[in-house]
């Protein structure tokens, strides 16, 4: 009942909302390409992530282009669950900032002035909840997106994202109901599925639902953690194809550096590319690389010609971003970023982290509303990013400089003296790293590069499809640049033992291998037992080593960094992995020598499943 009463309060608030926006500025509701040309037909999109597109981020990524082109970027909300959304203020105020508090004046989300063109995302299964969810923000956004893409585990608890693949009209349903009462468009983002056909249905049918824009994202829904695997872009230049050439079309997956967006767009003939890991990892990779020798401070270019932005100069971006605009004050006064060839008395300074056991040692203790009132402040979606944007934006450098990591790890919600102190970390060893890079000629670059990816460079394997080292040869640079993170491919991790496969997929592959060993059997005539003993041996094999292969069904987690406070989320964490390869114990007594050494080689089991990762 008090849900009820909540949604109905909502609701009413939406609705009053609505019309008084309405009643200021009422302008014509467009539709598909004419609303795409409308909000200047962005090329470059940050991609909606739960808990990490939130507004701070979305400005930083804009921040590496020329003002007079920060427009051109189009930014998504994080993901939002439409039901808890209309039913929590708290759940809004924490995750939605278009106002300041307690007052109409604008603020953060979806500014006119700073954050447009911005799409707010949302997950939902009940028409008339997303539409409530939906006119709550209209007024302060370009479009309403709708999650049909999310895999997680806690999407598939909760009904939503890709697990609503299999409910076309429920899909069907959502977007109409948005289409024909909203004032705004909406939009949504798809996966594929398993054949170019079921595909091209399931577009058609968003769009004949009421579409403006359609995301694909080229993986299937079971393409997550080990075996994400590389989108697939063929799938999405077959939907250009065959979809009316009005469909306005944007894609997603496989953009891992600047240059992998012209790439994209050329293969798929969308209108726009969608980066969300590529652009955790290094926020300006919507920016061209300055030519070779304009860069400014913050751009490193090496001996070899290659470069990127500095992580001190993102990190430095990010915290002044926080302190002007979600704080409202000026940043603190900074140094010129290092270059070899300045002055490095600073770097005798003595850095010391904020000693939050003891700092608020003889303060008078503050009233308990006043602390729930920072505390209520703190937990908002800027703040509750700030911890893992910056693990995964030095995922490279904490690597190697641990005091960082661990500091980082300690950093408490909305810190900022401890977030300052732990920038100064970083800026002095990345001085470090320049003035170590200068004085050995780039030898010290040479000496951090990892062995498994030098030698797979010098075997040919950056040649092979199934292989990730091409992208790690392309993609790295030295510990201070920013870079991506780069996964090992479906075959390389079950290879490897870092994955498993699900029961089911066990027992098909098994099933197959048997079958196929059966016919191959008879096709030889072999004698009748030892052709049992070899499928025994084969299927003791696929059922070994696939067993050591196994993570990905049940690699479904949701993380959350909060500090302090609640927040009013469901949170899935359903890990298991099992990353112990084992021993492979087989009776292959009446075999012979070539059933031996196929049975005790994996390789036929993974070239079976090549075409289905």
């Amino acid at each position: 009942m008090a849900a009820d009463a909540a949604t109905q309060q909502a609701a009413a608030a939406a609705a009053t909302v609505t019309a008084t926006a309405t009643a200021a500025v009422k302008k014509p509701k467009l539709h598909g390409r004419a609303f795409y040309e409308s909000i200047g037909s962005p090329k470059y999109i940050v991609a909606p992530m739960v808990d990490q597109s939130e507004f701070a981020w979305r400005m930083l990524s804009r921040s590496f282009l020329p003002e007079s082109q920060r427009s051109s970027v189009l930014a998504y909300s994080p993901m939002l669950h439409a039901r808890i959304f209309i039913e929590s203020k708290k759940y809004r105020d924490q995750h939605f900032q278009p106002t300041k508090p307690d007052s109409d004046a604008l603020f953060l989300d979806g500014n006119p002035a700073i954050d447009r063109p911005f799409f707010v995302q949302f997950c939902a299964n009940d028409p008339q909840a997303l539409l409530n969810a939906a006119r709550i923000v209209a007024p302060h956004c370009d479009a309403v997106d709708l999650n049909l893409g999310c895999p997680q585990g806690i999407a598939r608890k909760g009904h939503y994202g890709s697990f609503l693949q299999e409910d076309q009209d429920l899909i069907h349903r959502l977007i109409k109901t948005l289409h024909e009462n909203l004032d705004i468009p909406v939009t949504a983002k798809i996966r594929i599925l398993d054949t170019k056909e079921a595909t091209l249905k399931y577009a058609q049918n968003v769009l004949s639902a009421g579409a403006s824009i359609l995301t694909v994202h080229g993986r299937r829904r079971e393409q997550k953690g080990h075996l994400t695997g590389l989108a697939d872009w063929q799938m999405i230049r077959y939907l250009r194809d065959n979809l009316p050439p009005e469909t306005v079309l944007f894609a997603n997956g496989n953009i891992l550096q600047h240059e992998d967006l012209e790439k994209c767009l050329a293969a798929t003939g969308a209108d726009g590319v969608m980066s969300a890991e590529g652009n955790l990892s290094n926020p300006g990779i919507f920016a061209a690389p300055p030519p070779p020798g304009q860069e400014p401070r913050g751009y490193w270019r090496g001996r070899d010609g290659r470069g990127g932005w500095r992580v001190d100069e993102v990190f430095r971006r990010y915290l002044d971003i926080i302190h002007k605009y979600v704080l409202g004050v000026s940043p603190p006064p900074r140094r010129p970023l290092f270059v070899p060839g300045d002055d490095t008395a600073w770097m005798e300074e003595e850095i010391l982290l904020p000693n939050r056991g003891g700092r608020d040692q003889g303060k008078p203790k503050k009233r308990r509303g006043d602390a729930a009132e920072e505390n209520a402040a703190l937990m908002t979606a800027n703040f509750i990013g700030m911890q893992p944007h910056l693990f995964y934006l030095l995922r490279h450098f904490v690597s190697r400089h641990h005091d960082v990591r661990d500091a980082l790890a300690r950093a408490r919600l909305g810190d900022m003296e401890t977030y300052e102190a732990i920038y100064r970390m970083v800026e002095k060893k990345v001085a470090e790293g320049l003035l170590e890079y200068e004085r050995t000629g780039g030898k010290s670059v040479e000496e951090d590069e990892p062995p498994p990816a030098a030698a797979a460079a010098e075997a040919g394997e950056d040649d092979d499809p199934e292989s990730s080292a091409r992208a790690v040869r392309e993609c790295k640079r030295p510990w201070w640049v920013v870079q991506p993170v780069i996964r090992p491919l479906p075959k390389e991790a079950l290879a490897r033992g870092a994955v498993q496969l699900s029961k089911k997929e066990r027992k098909r592959v098994a099933a197959e291998m048997e079958e196929e060993q059966k016919k191959e059997n008879a096709a030889n005539k072999r004698p009748k037992d030892a052709a049992a003993a070899a499928d025994g041996a084969q299927a003791a094999v696929a059922e070994s080593v696939a067993a050591t292969a196994a993570a990905t069904q049940s690699l479904e987690k949701t993380t959350s960094y909060p500090a302090r406070g609640d927040i009013d989320l469901d949170i899935d964490l359903d890990l298991d992995l099992d990353l112990d390869m084992g021993d492979l114990d087989l009776d292959l007594e009446g075999v012979g020598d070539a059933e031996r050494r196929r049975a005790a080689n994996p390789a036929s089991l993974l070239e079976r499943l090549g075409d289905r990762l």
